[in-house]
């Protein structure tokens, strides 16, 4: 069963490769959805796929960026289906 997750990091998460990290390890696991910058020094990710792959997803991005993560903010919900690819918003 295929689920979502949308996630805020905080910390010193903008600048250092973030999202296209993000996005290369989401199109390695067939992770669908988007990562962007916001303008309060956070960053927003919106990712579908089942849950175990989201699991691995989240837990690859937080063994790269442990350091830099201070705190995320996460949301479980259904899947939407909107997504064909994972993409980095600007």
């Amino acid at each position: 069963m295929k689920k979502q997750v949308h996630l805020y990091y905080s910390g010193k998460v903008q600048g250092i490769g973030f999202r296209f990290t993000a996005e290369r390890i989401a199109e390695e696991l067939g992770v669908l959805g988007w990562a962007r910058n916001l303008n309060d020094g956070r960053v927003e990710l919106v990712a579908e796929a089942s849950e175990d792959v989201l699991k691995d997803f989240l837990a690859q991005i937080n063994t790269i960026f442990s350091r830099y993560i201070q705190d995320v903010d996460i949301n479980w919900e259904a899947a939407t289906g909107e997504f064909k690819d994972f993409g980095v918003r600007f």
